[in-house]
């Protein structure tokens, strides 16, 4: 089957799924976008998701492209003639086509628009899952605004491209302190030898992940305290676990940082049971 894109306002084939040369978005990163996960045909945490994008176009100073209402309909949509049962559906939103100018283009320039939606085998996250996985570190060199979900993401892609050729799945970004920020593409957190669960704060210098958000959620229930703290590497190399959370991983338990083994070298409980108990606490839509 050939997967359908929505592009402004029309369904298309993939492969027939074009923008604009001078869309903003391909010349200035000028956007926004989300990634909510799809599970047995219906999205998880998709009014967290619309609220995180409203927060991002205001912060970038964007319209909604339609009320929320319509998008969500669009949404759908996609998922279904996609026939996504398992997944992710992808959102894109941009200041829209207009001559290249850095200046914002006249008032009344419509947005542009993109949904895709593609499958992704669970059962490979849960395979992933039981080993753990490896990251890297890498000086954090992003603009400080990472709070706000923007396309422009190359810092993001040189991290992630760094970790793959070093055997690794992700990288952690940090700062000039030696303290954590977060990953590519994920949250990052540690559990200390006694037990706690300690992520950076999401005020300021990280995303706040929807996951992220869930997870305490998850953590409370399960009578686990969390600490909202920068950590450092050498205390992350310390830990008795440590994880990442987004969209797309839950939580994925980390194994080896910069090849250091840690704790166990195994998936530990607490990641263990944060994964398990994910879903009974995320909001599933209708």
């Amino acid at each position: 089957m050939s997967r359908i894109a929505y592009v402004n306002g029309q369904y298309v084939p993939h492969g027939q799924a074009y923008v604009h040369i001078e869309d903003r978005g391909y010349q200035f990163a000028d956007g926004v976008y989300e990634v909510c996960e799809v599970r047995a045909g219906r999205m998880i945490d998709e009014r967290r998701h619309m609220e995180r994008l409203e927060r991002s176009l205001r912060e970038m100073r964007m319209a909604m492209p339609m009320p929320l209402k319509a998008l969500g309909i669009v949404l759908r949509e996609t998922i279904r003639r996609n026939r996504v049962r398992d997944g992710f559906v992808y959102l894109q939103v941009t200041r829209g086509v207009a001559p290249r100018d850095h200046y914002f283009p006249a008032p009344g320039t419509p947005p542009s628009i993109v949904v895709t939606a593609r499958h992704v085998d669970p059962a490979k996250g849960d395979a992933l899952a039981l080993q753990g996985m490896a990251v890297i570190t890498v000086p954090e060199n992003r603009w400080e605004r990472v709070d706000i979900k923007t396309v422009g993401l190359l810092p993001n892609v040189l991290a992630k491209q760094a970790a793959k050729e070093a055997g690794a799945r992700e990288a952690w970004f940090v700062d000039a302190e030696g303290r954590v920020t977060e990953g590519g593409s994920t949250n990052a957190w540690i559990v200390t030898r006694d037990g706690k669960l300690v992520t950076r704060p999401a005020e300021s210098g990280i995303l706040r992940g929807i996951t992220r958000t869930v997870m305490m959620d998850v953590a409370e229930k399960l009578q686990i305290r969390v600490e909202e703290r920068p950590f450092t590497v050498v205390e992350a190399l310390a830990a008795r676990e440590a994880f990442v959370t987004s969209a797309t991983n839950f939580a994925m338990p980390v194994v080896r940082i910069d090849g250091q083994v840690i704790g166990d070298g195994i998936p530990g409980p607490v990641t263990r049971a944060l994964r398990e108990n994910f879903h009974h606490h995320a909001e599933i839509a209708d």
